[in-house]
């Protein structure tokens, strides 16, 4: 998954400064720990970051 593809995913699910604001403060624990941005930058894919995020605030599947 490309990032701008991710991005605008996020944007799309959570809305535009919800979901920076959960890319940049949220920790997440199915990444140790770190927020989504922190993530994507330490090399971790962009569709590991959407899956986590989907899965911590119950976003239906079929949208994953």
């Amino acid at each position: 998954m490309r990032l701008t593809d991710f991005r605008e995913l996020v944007h799309g699910e959570f809305g535009v400064a919800r979901g920076d604001a959960l890319l940049t403060d949220h920790t997440l624990p199915a990444l140790g720990g770190r927020t989504g941005a922190q993530a994507i930058e330490g090399g971790v894919e962009p569709r590991k970051v959407w899956r986590a995020l989907c899965a911590e605030f119950d976003v239906p599947r079929v949208r994953w």
